[in-house]
């Protein structure tokens, strides 16, 4: 005799980074980010925020994967996110319904989850605004959705092209999200550091009247710059 599949594969228990190391990327923009993880690490460019989005939100990942048209592990995740998580949802891109909606964008707020994250998109967009939790998607449909499963909570997931593991850290902002592999978030943080110093300075110049950038000037100067004119 063959077993039902289960509707959900669920790992419950995996290592979190240190509260300083999450709140540490508070405020830092995601151009920084992606600079010091060699200019990667965002999420497809058409993940936005759709509501809710303040400056910046950053968490842990709780990632899930729904598939198309389905949300049972969405509900799930919900179920077991502690605050300060961000839930991302995987679903193949989809977006013909919408994977999230009021309701549950509420349930989250009540628990205290930092974000909400998909490839794909939501609805109940007027609800949405007023409940003001931060939710990212490709876009918004009226259309719902199925809670069938299967699915998977806290395993890793692709996300508009990026891998999300639990345990990692989230950081969004209207540029889009980008997601911190846990293992190096500690080095992603020092390299911000030096990153952030150093356009601090070319930024002073700028304000100061600087009117074309030095690394092109030096490139024209160079004598490697072949003229045709």
């Amino acid at each position: 005799m063959i077993e039902e599949a289960p509707l959900l594969t669920v790992k419950r228990n995996f290592k979190r980074p240190a509260d300083e190391i999450v709140a540490a990327f508070k405020g830092v923009m995601l151009g920084n980010i992606c600079d010091a993880m060699g200019g990667v690490g965002a999420m497809d460019y058409r993940i936005k925020a759709c509501s809710g989005l303040p400056d910046t939100f950053v968490g842990v990942a709780l990632p899930c994967y729904c598939g198309p048209g389905d949300n049972l592990a969405v509900s799930a995740a919900v179920a077991l996110a502690k605050a300060g998580d961000v839930i991302v949802a995987a679903a193949d891109g989809f977006t013909g319904t919408g994977i999230i909606g009021d309701q549950i964008v509420g349930m989250m707020k009540n628990r205290g989850i930092a974000a909400f994250v998909t490839d794909g998109v939501a609805r109940d967009l007027a609800d949405l605004r007023k409940i003001g939790l931060p939710v990212c998607a490709k876009g918004v449909t009226p259309n719902s959705v199925h809670r069938s499963g299967p699915g998977t909570v806290g395993l890793p997931v692709t996300c508009g092209g990026v891998r999300v593991e639990a345990g990692d850290i989230v950081v969004g902002d209207v540029d889009g999200v980008a997601v911190i592999p846990q293992a190096i978030a500690a080095e992603v943080l020092e390299k911000v550091k030096a990153i952030r110093e150093l356009e601090k300075g070319l930024w002073a110049k700028v304000v100061g009247g600087l009117d074309a950038p030095p690394f092109g000037v030096a490139t024209l100067e160079g004598g490697r710059v072949k003229f045709v004119d």
